[in-house]
């Protein structure tokens, strides 16, 4: 989200750059860029192509995947460009384009991790009910929402940047940060209201998890299972919905349509009559759970941060920033679109699967 640097009369002198500096600048912003492009393309191609993956909770994740390889293909090349040259040559119209496409796919790429969260909530805490609300067409409506949204947030400043004199062409291409209201309105839409949606969110799915877990824990015979084990199979298998299940089914929603014909118990289970072991079972799976959901927030709190930070008080005018900073805390973002293809996919077996056989066929070919 290229909102960077503020007023000319508030920006900091900057040496140029060597052919060293620019040419290591370029291979690794080029590396990132390349990567970006591959993973989230994976991503694509393995729910594209693998049946098991054709679920509504990953519908989610191939939209957000889409999302991220825009802004690889969009908008990261153009920004290597601008950083390397440190001048706009492109003209006005492509400046316009390059910064409301920045705006809307990283605000829309935001967006994603609020909705994914807020369909993990409602899988885990309202199982069997959202089971058959959870639909593809209820998911085509949410990224549908999303990109709304984005498009709300990213789109006002057209209005205004399009009475700027066209000649002579410009030599930087960034929003000024001329107008507080929208800076206030931005940040808060694009990043710290959904921000505070996900930390709430993914609370709550974790003390939900854990309390799933402490039950299946508690209980001590199998025989005592036979009214409780459509609960402690579709505790185990909703665990998955945010990646900690030691199962490799992708949705656990479905499973529930199996449960009124018969009752499968986990078979990990089985075994374990002495209240130690399923304790410390329960015990190393909460773990296990505040593990991985610490390093989704953490990768995406790390990633977006400090951009909207620097923005916030370059919006207010307290400080100015040099364009070091601006376009490093702006790169800094951009890699968030590298690392969640990662988080989002490698926890789960059904996707490791299916990029195992796209390496297989590729390897064929």
């Amino acid at each position: 989200m290229n909102i960077t640097n503020c007023t000319p009369e508030a920006s900091v002198a900057v040496k140029p750059k060597t052919i060293t500096e620019k040419m290591l600048v370029s291979m690794t912003l080029a590396m990132i860029t390349t990567l970006t492009m591959l993973l989230n393309s994976a991503v694509i191609v393995a729910i594209c192509t693998t049946k098991k993956l054709h679920q509504p909770a990953n519908y989610l994740i191939c939209s957000l995947a889409v999302t991220d390889l825009l802004v690889a293909v969009l908008v990261m090349p153009l920004s290597i460009m601008y950083i390397v040259m440190e001048s706009w040559k492109l003209g006005y119209f492509i400046c316009e384009v390059w910064l409301s496409v920045d705006m809307t796919c990283c605000t829309c790429s935001i967006l994603h991790l609020c909705v994914i969260a807020l369909d993990r909530y409602w899988a885990i805490t309202n199982a069997i009910e959202y089971a058959r609300k959870r639909t593809a067409k209820r998911a085509g409506l949410m990224i549908l929402t999303v990109w709304t949204i984005s498009i709300f947030i990213s789109m006002p400043p057209l209005f205004w940047r399009s009475h700027r004199q066209l000649s002579p062409p410009p030599s930087q291409c960034t929003i000024q940060h001329d107008h507080v209201i929208y800076t206030i309105y931005s940040t808060l839409g694009a990043f710290y209201i959904p921000l505070t949606l996900i930390l709430i969110l993914y609370y709550r799915i974790y003390h939900a998890a854990k309390s799933l877990y402490q039950k299946r824990g508690s209980s001590r015979h199998l025989s005592n299972r036979s009214t409780d084990s459509q609960n402690s199979f579709g505790s185990c298998k909703l665990t998955q919905t945010f990646c900690v299940s030691d199962f490799s089914t992708s949705d656990p929603t479905t499973e529930f349509e199996k449960i009124h014909t018969s009752i499968r118990i986990p078979p990990f289970d089985n075994d374990l009559d002495h209240p130690g072991e399923r304790q410390q079972i329960s015990s190393t799976r909460e773990r296990k759970a505040a593990r991985i959901l610490g390093l989704i927030l953490g990768a995406f709190i790390l990633s977006w941060l400090p951009f909207f930070i620097k923005e916030l008080i370059v919006g207010l005018s307290t400080y100015a920033v040099s364009s070091e900073v601006a376009d490093f805390l702006t790169w800094l973002g951009y890699v968030n679109s590298l690392i969640n293809p990662l988080l989002y996919t490698s926890f789960n077996e059904d996707f490791k699967l299916a990029f195992k056989k796209l390496i297989r066929c590729r390897e064929h070919t």
